[in-house]
């Protein structure tokens, strides 16, 4: 990682001036009291966390909660801690902005030292009323996270949670809303994991939930950040913007609990509000970032910074910064085609315990060219008071707090939904190759940690490193020598690196410790039709379809080998249950235009190549093009 020193003083915060503090009443100016000029504006910025079972610690409703916290109230506001909204004014226009005038800063400060008088309760305004139920009514399903006991004392507390979300069918979610439960919940950040890989995690533990990584098969859906920080209320997204909710997942719920001086009881739950109809449109999420931090101990001013050129045009609808104790400041810019820079945000003083999303009041369009750039800057000195570690380290990503992270999320929508599918294809590649450092990084510190292991070697596949995937597989394998998964997985970057031999026995062992894999059947199948050794690929397909009939691949492989070998009416139905399996399947539809064409049925055979032909053009496969039209030209007209 380059790292360079700023030449120049980090600033740090913008808070109000102690002259403007300083500045005397006017003479004829009438008492700052409680009922008339406090209240509206602790009404207004405090109470949705400071109100009797509120999120913060005490509550600032009635006159004599703030004049007993009136000193405490004008300290945090003057230095603008409080209320906690950190992004600087003028760099970004956001929904539910929490700032202070300078005006209602110099009354509070005011109120405190001049006698806290507490005013005619004539002119005290109605105190902001708080449901105690669902904000947006109730919820169209309710999930619960599991009962977890927090400790009196001690650190922040991380822990994930992984839940079940109880849906039989596909539904479209327009609004969410997490309700922590506890005061203690400080934020909560929610994705989705459609695989078991999470589950597992949690079911390793003995008590609810989870510390350490979140797996890359966790992620936000469709787009969407999902998350809860103090005071954040829920808001009711367009149903044309509904995210999609699969049946059979989990959702993935990261807490950040901090300890209250007793014991408590943790029981959140969210509630889904759910969209008619499937949204209109589809954001996309991108994400800049380093995970080759290293920040040695004592260093200031730190800067790590990461790029990202827009391949489409987008309209950039909402950001979210994320970092650990050690950042100070943090910024995002959109640079023009034209060279105009325009600020996206920026926090002059980060506070990991302040982290929010950020919507814009209007979003607005870039065009395609456009540059997004972060620049964060660390202090891992002792005149950071935030830095967790004392005697001081050197500092590596991760996803500890005591670790770091720099992150920059961005949501934007495109103007087509092939633009949307282009730039996820190329933010995907971008973040995965990330995800791989990030994923090496933690493994140096956890070489037994298999699931890493397995998230970093399936990102080197998709990233086309076969090599690179392999020696994870391997260490996994060398881990769990009975799993016929990890040989399977071997098999896969074996055959990936042209070692098609090896990749043959790898799928043998994993065969032999679990008869019915159906995939390393399949697999194994392929090799054995690539050499030639057709029955002994039929066997292996049979195997294949024997242990799952929901195998597509496998039954449209069956069928293949089967018209090879020619016999066409046991290929028919393998073929045909493929495409029912999958419809837009073009190679399934390639060889039951093969199989008709065999026995004389021409019109069929025409079909079913049109249908081949046309799925394999949409799914950018000209070779598969090249072989249907060239059956086409040889099949008998009548």
């Amino acid at each position: 990682m380059k790292r360079r020193i700023a030449l120049g003083i980090l600033l740090l915060a913008s808070p109000i001036t102690e002259r403007a503090l300083a500045q005397p009443p006017a003479a004829a100016d009438p008492p700052i009291v409680f009922s008339k000029d406090i209240a509206p504006i602790l009404y207004r910025h405090c109470a949705a966390c400071h109100r009797p079972n509120g999120p913060a610690p005490f509550s600032l409703i009635t006159y004599d909660d703030a004049r007993t916290r009136a000193a405490q109230i004008a300290t945090a506001t003057a230095r603008r801690y409080m209320p906690p909204w950190k992004p600087q004014p003028g760099y970004g226009d956001f929904v539910g902005e929490r700032r202070l005038s300078d005006t209602e800063i110099v009354s509070l400060r005011r109120w405190a030292t001049s006698g806290r008088l507490e005013g005619d309760l004539k002119d005290l305004p109605s105190p902001p009323r708080f449901s105690s139920g669902w904000s947006l009514g109730e919820p169209d399903l309710v999930v619960s996270l599991p009962e977890y006991q927090l400790r009196a004392g001690g650190p922040d507390v991380f822990r994930n949670f992984v839940v079940p979300v109880p849906a039989s069918a596909t539904r479209y979610v327009g609004a969410l809303e997490f309700r922590p439960g506890s005061r203690a919940v400080h934020h909560a950040n929610i994705r989705v994991d459609p695989t078991p890989a999470s589950r597992r995690l949690d079911d390793d533990d003995p008590v609810p939930g989870y510390e350490g990584v979140i797996l890359r098969s966790a992620d936000y859906p469709d787009g969407h950040f999902l998350g809860w920080t103090p005071g954040q209320l829920p808001s009711p997204g367009p149903n044309a913007l509904a995210w999609r909710l699969e049946a059979g997942v989990d959702f993935v719920v990261q807490l950040h609990l901090q300890p209250t001086g007793k014991q408590e009881r943790i029981v959140p739950s969210i509630g889904l509000y759910f969209a008619k109809d499937a949204p209109v449109r589809t954001p996309a999420i991108l994400r800049l970032g380093r995970q080759n931090l290293e920040i040695p101990a004592g260093w200031q001013n730190v800067h790590v910074v990461d790029a990202y050129l827009l391949p489409v045009d987008a309209e950039i609808r909402a950001i979210q910064p994320h970092a650990h104790y050690r950042a100070r400041r943090v910024s995002a810019t959109a640079v023009l085609p034209d060279g105009v820079r325009r600020p996206l945000i920026i926090i002059q003083n980060w506070d990991f315990n302040w982290q929010d999303q950020y919507r814009y009041a209007t979003p607005f369009w870039v065009p395609a060219g456009t540059r997004l750039e972060m620049d964060y800057t660390f202090d891992n000195s002792d005149t950071n008071p935030r830095n967790p570690i004392r005697p001081l380290q050197r500092a590596f990503w991760g996803w500890r707090s005591f670790d770091e992270m720099a992150d920059l999320w961005i949501q934007v929508l495109t103007r087509t939904d092939a633009d949307r599918e282009r730039l996820v294809r190329d933010v995907r590649r971008k973040m995965a190759a990330e995800d791989a450092i990030g994923c090496e990084t933690l493994i140096a510190r956890q070489p037994e940690h298999v699931d890493l292991r397995n998230d970093a070697a399936s990102l080197y596949l998709e990233l086309g490193r076969p090599a690179d995937a392999l020696k994870h597989f391997e260490a996994v394998a060398r881990l769990r020598p009975q799993s016929a998964q990890a040989h399977y997985n071997v098999g896969v970057a074996l055959e990936g690196t042209g070692r098609v031999g090896e990749a043959a026995r790898a799928y043998e062992t994993a065969v032999r410790l679990d008869p019915a894999y159906s995939h390393a059947h399949n697999n194994l199948g392929s090799l054995l039709l690539s050499a030639g050794r057709l029955d002994d690929a039929r066997r292996a397909f049979e195997r294949a379809v024997e242990s799952a009939s929901d195998n597509v691949e496998a039954a449209n492989n069956l069928g293949a080998v089967l018209l090879a070998l020619g016999d066409v009416a046991a290929a028919l139905p393998h073929l045909t249950r493929a495409i029912e399996l999958r419809p837009t399947y073009p190679e399934a539809h390639f060889n039951l235009a093969r199989a008709f064409a065999s026995t004389r049925q021409p019109e069929a055979a025409m079909r079913e190549a049109a249908v081949a032909e046309s799925q394999a053009s949409a799914a950018g496969k000209p070779a598969l093009v090249a072989q249907i039209r060239e059956l086409r030209d040889h099949i008998p007209r009548r």
